[in-house]
């Protein structure tokens, strides 16, 4: 999936003809904190609610000199996982889209990046929740996945966090199963270390009960 897929067309860029105060309405009445200027199709900036106050609120955003902050993008074909690296990096609420001129097409919405991320990692499916602590060099997930295969349990998703030890990673898997008794002990006697397990039904209504209150924020 690409930025383009996520790009959210009910949400307007700026003009550079708009007025600061302009702008802060438009911030609140979209619940964002961020919102991409453009002149003449093209993308000249990232207006942040803070940067608002830095001039008069009936100036124009042409007052405004964008050149002297980081001006924060993705093209349209980039990766969503690029997509949830920049906002999460400079704590972005939108981050505007472009084509390789240089021509907004777009924004995504952190709400969107949250929606994907809830559905890419499998919280909808029925299924236990393994986290295994291991040394980087022994991570290779085609090992783990031929365990688990050989105990008829698939994969639904995965994902790999780091540590403080940078020696070290943590591998979160979601499984079609609860009952994991077989696969721990098989991943036990190649010495993978359990870090949680997360394996009862009452857990798995409450992962549901979580993924449907997260649906219902991002549909507010």
């Amino acid at each position: 999936m690409t930025a383009r897929t996520l790009i959210a067309h009910d949400i307007p860029p700026l003009s550079v003809h708009q007025t600061g105060r302009e702008a802060f309405h438009f911030l609140n009445d979209h619940h964002v904190k961020h919102l991409p200027v453009v002149d003449g199709g093209k993308l000249v900036g990232l207006l942040s609610e803070e940067e608002i106050f830095h001039y008069k609120l009936s100036d124009p955003l042409s007052e405004h000199d964008f050149s002297v902050a980081p001006l924060f993008f993705v093209r349209e074909n980039e990766h969503v996982f690029q997509v949830i690296k920049m906002m999460g990096d400079h704590r972005l609420t939108v981050l505007p889209v472009v084509d390789y001129e240089g021509n907004y097409l777009g924004l995504v919405q952190q709400t969107d990046v949250l929606r994907f991320f809830a559905h890419t990692a499998s919280l909808t499916e029925h299924g236990a929740v393994l986290v295994l602590s291991m040394p980087r060099r022994d991570y290779v997930l085609s090992t783990i996945a031929r365990i688990f295969e050989e105990e008829k349990v698939q994969i639904l998703s995965s994902f790999v966090t780091s540590t403080p030890n940078p020696e070290e990673v943590e591998l979160t898997l979601k499984l079609n199963r609860h009952d994991l008794a077989r696969a721990i002990a098989s991943l036990e006697r190649h010495e993978f270390e359990i870090k949680e397990s997360f394996g009862e039904t009452d857990h798995s209504e409450e992962l549901r009960e979580r993924y449907d209150a997260l649906m219902h924020y991002l549909n507010v």
